[in-house]
């Protein structure tokens, strides 16, 4: 009987890692702890874009505000179901909670969460953004300033760069993709403030398109339409997820349009594939919770270190 019992536990579970049973590592796997730990980053996103752009939610004027590219997606997802522009802000971010409820439902795991255990998430999420530090500042070489071009197309996106591209040891956020319309002022806001805020909100709904939506499509589609074998779907769907997620801050779609971001570098769209790669791993074995808290610790972490280490003198 409980060797049944411990099959059905495995069986039950999508991460590629069976942990013992009601261990950290099992607990903080499951999605209702992933529901619980980001809920407060999702206050703080919405709370912090509001604060720094006041206008955000009056979007009948047509001034967007400066925002993730990947929420913007769940926006425009939302208003072809139906939903107004402003509740869109809204139900974008229960999009994440009615998803990993789901996933709660059907992984048939204890429902119960011990919020002593969002301190350790924490410190684990900051230790595994340090990997990423270090392989950005490996992969990220000075480059001399690029010269300025014109945007031939009609929105404007700007991925969050480092304040000196030709700093000798250079920080390249992961993600931060935003928007911003053409000849729109951006916000009187530090920064540092407006760096952090965006990147709290990209770890959340990036992992959430690129990581817990799209590889669950393509494994759907190699596995399951295409017959490809398990190993070789995950290797595909891992690696075209990674290689979309690092694109899309060159150039993506929405509202309808193209958007340009920053100008190609190997090294940055290397470097950010790589991350991809590796929140794919951490989704797949630590569940996306700690995939998430990660990806925004991250960009916390870079957004301090770019601001207090690598600004330029005034």
């Amino acid at each position: 009987m409980d060797h049944m019992r411990n099959n059905n536990h495995k069986d039950s579970r999508s991460q590629l890692c069976t942990f013992l049973r009601d261990s950290y590592l099992d607990r903080t796997s499951r999605p209702i702890y992933a529901m619980a730990y980001l809920l407060c980053f999702i206050i703080l996103y919405e709370i912090g874009t509001i604060l720094i752009n006041p206008e955000a939610l009056n979007r009948a004027l047509d001034q967007p505000q400066i925002r993730v590219v990947a929420f913007v997606w769940v926006q425009n997802l939302l208003e072809l179901l139906g939903f107004s522009q402003r509740l869109t802000w809204l139900t974008a971010p229960l999009v994440v909670v009615v998803i990993l409820f789901a996933l709660q439902i059907t992984s048939r795991t204890r429902w119960y969460v011990r919020f002593k255990d969002f301190l350790p998430m924490t410190i684990e999420c900051v230790i595994l953004a340090v990997p990423l530090i270090v392989l950005s500042l490996l992969v990220n070489r000075p480059a001399a300033p690029p010269l300025a071009t014109a945007n031939p197309y009609p929105l404007m996106v700007q991925s969050q760069p480092a304040p000196l591209t030709s700093s000798p040891a250079n920080v390249q956020p992961s993600d931060r993709s935003t928007t911003t319309p053409p000849g729109h002022r951006t916000s009187p806001a530090p920064r540092l403030l407006v760096d952090i805020v965006t990147g709290i909100g990209a770890g959340i709904y990036e992992e959430l398109v690129f990581r817990l939506i799209l590889i669950c499509l393509l494994m759907l589609l190699f596995q399951d339409i295409l017959n490809v074998s398990r190993p070789s779907s995950i290797i595909l769907s891992v690696l075209i997820s990674a290689a979309l997620f690092s694109a899309h801050h060159h150039i993506f779609f929405v509202y309808g349009t193209f958007g340009a971001g920053e100008l190609f570098a190997f090294s940055k769209f290397i470097f950010r594939t790589l991350a991809g790669i590796y929140f794919a791993v951490l989704f797949a074995v630590r569940g996306f919770g700690i995939a998430a808290g990660t990806h925004a610790f991250y960009n916390i972490i870079a957004a301090i270190l770019n601001t207090f280490l690598f600004a330029s003198p005034k």
